[in-house]
């Protein structure tokens, strides 16, 4: 059968996470609003009259019916306007604009980590070819694949911050630093602008929180690339390299880890969409002022238009890290370019 041209798989990718996005935003509206639980209570003061609650539902657009409520939030949503925050008064937008360079700074460097760890581990066994070697990290990694994020979190609290006080256990970045830059991306914007005692600060804010969740996401990427490697060291065309004199080591870094990195890159992106919803709860632990930290924050207040828009968020990352990984797929196996 022959393939669809490479092509032609942005457009139909595109459209299905534009339907995924809108079936995403239709879901989460309606079971927001049906739940128990009515967000102007939690903001009303005591002793306000029916008439002050009916005019705050009514401002908030609450006393219409759910499709309605729907079809106002969709058209302002479309021109990038996701309602006021009930709990925050603020425009959500501003909100999360703020708040979701800290979690794109703290996933990318917990995904840095788990690559460089995981890949570095699985070459470095399959070169050693010792049974002990190899069962030594099979146990470890079998420790790291039980044992969740949040966990992972804890002990590092534990451990770095109140035995060994040597790390920051809360907060971004020590705010008697001067902050004066253009962007929230701030280790990003300080490395950029030489300001490397912000970046130093901002990685040692950072590095508790990106090996919690980097650790279980390292776990996966070496068993699936050390499963790999070793298959395609079996293969022909890796035999005839050998035949031809090139070392072990070349052949690994030249012949099979590209073939071997393809199914460990798609199962990669699939717990990368994981681990950034991971940060949910390890941004709490560690005070990190992320849309993590801030979801839960959301959630407690009932603030809906902030809920919503963090859902959506949500969504978003995970569908373009799909489409990511879909057209790096391409890059790593040239033959997907052509039909």
């Amino acid at each position: 059968m022959r393939m669809m041209p490479l092509a032609f798989l942005p457009w139909r990718s595109l459209l299905l996470a534009v339907v995924t996005l809108f079936g995403v935003a239709v879901i989460s509206f309606v079971l927001l609003r049906v739940v128990p639980g009515d967000p102007v209570a939690m903001m009303i003061a005591p002793g306000a009259s029916e008439a002050d609650i009916a005019a705050l539902r009514a401002s908030y657009g609450l006393d219409r019916s759910i499709p309605v409520q729907f079809a106002i939030w969709l058209g302002h949503a479309l021109t990038g306007d996701f309602g006021t925050s009930i709990s925050m008064r603020q425009d959500v937008t501003h909100i999360i604009a703020e708040r979701l360079p800290a979690t794109i700074e703290l996933a990318l460097f917990a995904l840095l980590v788990a690559l460089a760890l995981g890949i570095g581990t699985a070459v470095l066994t399959t070169l050693a070819r010792r049974r002990l070697v190899g069962s030594m990290v099979d146990n470890a990694n079998g420790i790291l694949l039980a044992v969740p994020d949040f966990v992972w979190a804890l002990a590092f609290v534990v451990l770095f911050g109140v035995v060994l006080p040597i790390l920051p256990i809360s907060g971004r970045v020590d705010p008697r630093l001067p902050l004066d830059f253009a962007t929230p991306f701030i280790f990003f914007e300080s490395l950029l602008r030489l300001r490397f005692a912000v970046t130093l600060d901002v990685l040692s804010h950072m590095i508790m929180p990106a090996m919690a969740l980097a650790l279980p996401l390292a776990a996966v990427i070496l068993r699936v690339l050390k499963g790999a490697l070793e298959v395609e060291a079996h293969q022909d065309y890796a035999l005839l390299a050998r035949i031809r004199g090139k070392s072990r080591l070349r052949v690994t870094l030249e012949e099979t880890l590209r073939n071997a990195l393809i199914p460990t890159l798609s199962l990669t992106g699939v717990q990368f969409t994981f681990l950034f919803g991971g940060t949910v709860i390890v941004e709490r632990i560690f005070a990190y002022p992320g849309i993590g930290n801030l979801a839960i924050d959301a959630v407690i207040n009932r603030d809906l238009p902030l809920i919503q828009g963090l859902i959506l968020t949500f969504g978003l990352v995970f569908i373009l890290i799909n489409l990511a990984v879909e057209a790096s797929f391409g890059l790593l196996n040239p033959r997907l370019r052509h039909g």
